[in-house]
């Protein structure tokens, strides 16, 4: 593989004010990952700027720092690792493992349940890129989700979901993929931070605070610039620290656009940085 270039998260895409939103930074590792799954004959520039990309996980073994270079180099596994300072950020490899899409919501419910978002009179982290209450039209994505009706998971058993509309900016317009088509569309990290925080308040982020641990998404295709589209989560479970949830992205047609799966880790916030 040749050399890769430093992955850098700039503060706009905050989670905490001192580090990144969780979502934004795997779907940066995310693309590395993609990146280095395609044939060196075909090169990363290749991948087309609306066509499907591949299932990865991503892992967070610390707070992404913001506005330093991380070091990014090849994973034993055939994944790759960001890095700061010698210790490892965030891993990413390509997955084959399934990511299950959550049912949809129409637009008209996700956007009426955006007056219940919980965060609107208390939340943990306002200045977060993807849901934060502190940031202003055109520079978060202010992704509100509420609560709508309970649906079964793949087990038939009834889990919470959540729902919001959410029309991308052209301030996060992707500028470097060949475009398949004449609409601008959102990054791929912009899109896996869509995909991020509405799995925390669909488990249990209003009653622990919870950072995301592990990420996994698959994109079908990422959000037109401008066009209304609903994102879905859903509570899956907890176990301990632990909780489990998913997400789906929905464009203005009702089609998917892309899903994830989140591992979620209980902290104590005085303890964290």
């Amino acid at each position: 593989m040749p050399d890769l270039p430093d992955l850098i998260v700039p503060s706009r895409f905050r989670g905490p004010p001192s580090s990144g939103n969780g979502g934004w930074s795997a779907g940066a590792i995310a693309v590395h990952a993609a990146h280095a799954s395609l044939d060196p004959a075909t090169g990363p520039g290749q991948r087309g700027h609306a066509s499907p990309w591949p299932a990865v996980s991503v892992s967070l073994h610390a707070p992404p720092p913001l506005d330093v270079p991380l070091t990014v180099e090849e994973a034993h596994d055939g994944g790759v690792v960001a890095s700061y300072d010698g210790r490892p950020v965030l891993s990413a490899r390509c997955s084959h493992e399934p990511v299950t899409d959550v049912d949809p919501v129409l637009p008209d419910e996700a956007r009426a349940a955006m007056s219940s978002f919980v965060g609107l009179a208390t939340h943990p982290f306002p200045t977060c890129f993807g849901c934060g209450t502190g940031r202003d039209e055109g520079d978060g994505l202010r992704i509100f989700p509420g609560r709508v009706a309970d649906a079964a998971d793949d087990n038939g058993e009834q889990r919470p979901r959540v729902a919001a509309t959410w029309t991308p900016d052209a301030s996060v317009a992707e500028d470097f993929h060949a475009y398949a088509d004449e609409h601008p569309r959102a990054s791929v990290p912009v899109t896996w931070a869509a995909l991020d925080c509405v799995g925390g308040w669909a488990g249990d982020m209003d009653d622990r605070l919870m950072v995301l641990a592990r990420m996994t998404a698959r994109l079908d295709s990422l959000p037109v610039i401008g066009e209304e589209h609903v994102v879905v989560g859903m509570g899956r479970g907890r176990d301990g620290r632990k909780s489990f949830t998913s997400a789906t992205l929905y464009d203005a047609d009702g089609r998917v656009v892309g899903s994830a799966e989140h591992l979620w880790i209980a902290i104590d916030p005085a303890d964290f940085a």
